[in-house]
């Protein structure tokens, strides 16, 4: 069997990071929700993962100025 790998096909990762980066904004929305209901262990355990995820977005954005870049040179 051959197993040659596929090619590398970038061009769609910047679309592929911004949809990640709204899926992660919409997961810090709906955690925010849930703390209404949640004990203040549960609380403080949402808020250390939404800085986890505000962190995610961070470099996400970086890296979509990154590919975008790449791309347009």
């Amino acid at each position: 069997m051959n197993h040659t790998p596929k090619p590398d096909d970038r061009s769609d990762n910047v679309e592929k990071l911004q949809n990640m980066v709204q899926n992660t904004i919409e997961n810090i929305h709906e955690a925010e929700q849930s703390m209404k209901t949640a004990s203040e262990e549960q609380q403080q355990q949402i808020r250390n993962k939404n800085e986890r995820r505000r962190e995610s977005i961070a470099a996400m954005r970086d890296e979509i100025k990154d590919e975008y870049h790449s791309q347009h040179e």
